[in-house]
C-alpha cells in the first residue's frame, strides 16, 4: 500500500488518537497544575527538548525528563527512576510545548500503572500565557 493513500485497517489519524487518549484521563489546566505542585499534590514533569527550554525558560520546580527517557525515569519499580517516582499513585503532570506530545506521554504512563498521570492543557505555552512563573535557563 505505498503511495496510494489507502489506510491500514484500524489505523487512525493523530487527531483521533489524541481524542481517544485524552478520553482516558482528566487533563489539567495551568493554574490548577501550579496549585497542585505548590501544595505537593503533583509532580510537574517537563518533557520539552533542550532547545525549547533554552529559548523559553523553565517551569520552577518541574523535573526535566527528556521524552525518550520518561517511562524509565517515572517507573516506581525502575532502577533508573527519578527520586520523586516512589509510587504508582504519583500524580505526574506532563508538560510539553503546546499540550500534544504530553497527552501521548501521559497515556504511556498510564500503561505503566501511573493511574493519576495527566498532562497540561496547552503545555508550556499555556503556562506562560497564564502568567505563571518561568525561570530563565542559567548559562
Amino acid at each position: 500500500m505505498s503511495g496510494t493513500g489507502e489506510r491500514t485497517i484500524g489505523a487512525v489519524g493523530i487527531d483521533e488518537l489524541l481524542e481517544r487518549v485524552r478520553s482516558g484521563y482528566r487533563r489539567i489546566g495551568p493554574r490548577d497544575a501550579y496549585e497542585a505542585a505548590r501544595t505537593g499534590d503533583a509532580l510537574l514533569v517537563d518533557i520539552r527538548y533542550s532547545a525549547l527550554r533554552d529559548r523559553d525558560g523553565l517551569v520552577p520546580g518541574a523535573v526535566v525528563v527528556e521524552r525518550n527517557e520518561l517511562e524509565w525515569r517515572l517507573d516506581p519499580q525502575g532502577s533508573h527512576r527519578v527520586p520523586e517516582a516512589t509510587s504508582h499513585d504519583l500524580r505526574a503532570v506532563v508538560i510539553c510545548n503546546e499540550g500534544y506530545a504530553s497527552s501521548l506521554a501521559a497515556e504511556s504512563l498510564h500503561r505503566l500503572g501511573l493511574h493519576r498521570a495527566t498532562d497540561l492543557i496547552g503545555g508550556f505555552q499555556a503556562w506562560r500565557a497564564a502568567g505563571l512563573p518561568v525561570l530563565p535557563v542559567s548559562e
